[in-house]
C-alpha cells in the first residue's frame, strides 16, 4: 500500500473485534514511527504498550473516576477556551453526525455518557497504547509527537490494523502513573486504541467530512 491511499483509508475506529494484535506488530509499527521528524532529531516520544490486565486495571479506574464525575486534570490544554467559527460548527457537526448514525438523541443523556465512556476502554480494542512527553519540552515537540502518532497510524492501515487517538486517556494522568510507574516529570499526551476493526459495528461506518483544498489554501506566485 502506498502512503497517499493509506492517508485517505485511515479513520478512527471505535469498535473493534477481539481479534488480538500480536508484540511483533506493535514493535514493528514502533520501529518504522521512530523515523518521524523532530527538530534538532530530539525524538520526544515515550511509549506504553498497555494489553492484558495493565489494561482492564486502568480502564476499571479510568471508569470509575468518570462515573463518580471526576473532573480531568489532563496535564495541558486540548481545546480553546471558548469554541468560535468555524471551529465550532465542525465539532458540533462531528458530534452531531456520530450521535444520528448511532440513533442517539440529544434527550438520551445516559447513551451519550456510556458512548463517551467507551473512549476509556479504548472502545474494547485488544492494545491500549499511552504516550508521555517530557513536561520541560514545548510546544515545538508537542509538533514532533503529532508527526510521530501519524506515522503509526499510517503504518497500522498498511498492516490491517485500525486505531483511533484519543486525548481521553490523558484525562486521568494520576491513574495511570500509578499503575505503570510513571513520574510527574512526564506529561501524558495521549492514548491510542489499536486493534482489528469490527466492520459490522455501526459507530465504524460513517466518516467525518474534510475542507476541500480550495478552502484552507492560498497560492502565491
Amino acid at each position: 500500500m502506498n502512503v497517499m491511499t493509506a492517508l485517505q483509508r485511515r479513520k478512527s475506529v471505535r469498535a473493534y473485534t477481539d481479534q488480538p494484535v500480536s508484540h511483533e506488530q506493535i514493535v514493528e509499527l514502533l520501529e518504522v514511527a521512530r523515523f518521524a521528524p523532530s527538530g534538532v532529531n530530539t525524538q520526544p516520544w515515550q511509549v506504553a504498550v498497555v494489553t492484558g490486565d495493565a489494561k482492564q486495571r486502568i480502564q476499571k479506574r479510568m471508569l470509575a473516576a468518570a462515573d463518580a464525575g471526576e473532573k480531568s486534570s489532563i496535564g495541558y490544554q486540548y481545546y480553546p477556551s471558548e469554541w468560535r467559527d468555524p471551529y465550532r460548527a465542525r465539532r458540533k457537526a462531528c458530534g452531531l453526525l456520530m450521535y444520528s448514525t448511532l440513533g442517539i438523541t440529544r434527550e438520551d443523556t445516559e447513551r451519550q455518557k456510556q458512548q463517551w465512556f467507551a473512549n476509556y476502554r479504548s472502545f474494547d480494542a485488544p492494545v491500549m497504547l499511552l504516550f508521555f512527553i517530557d513536561s520541560r519540552l514545548t510546544e515545538g515537540s508537542y509538533m514532533d509527537f503529532g508527526m510521530f502518532l501519524q506515522s503509526i497510524m499510517l503504518a497500522a492501515v498498511d498492516q490491517g490494523l485500525a486505531t483511533c487517538a484519543q486525548a481521553s486517556l490523558a484525562e486521568y494522568p494520576y491513574i495511570i502513573r500509578e499503575e505503570l510507574g510513571y513520574d510527574d516529570n512526564v506529561t501524558v499526551l495521549c492514548g491510542m486504541a489499536v486493534g482489528y476493526e469490527n466492520k459490522d459495528a455501526i459507530v465504524n461506518s460513517y466518516r467525518t467530512e474534510r475542507e476541500s483544498v480550495d478552502n484552507f489554501t492560498r497560492f502565491f506566485t
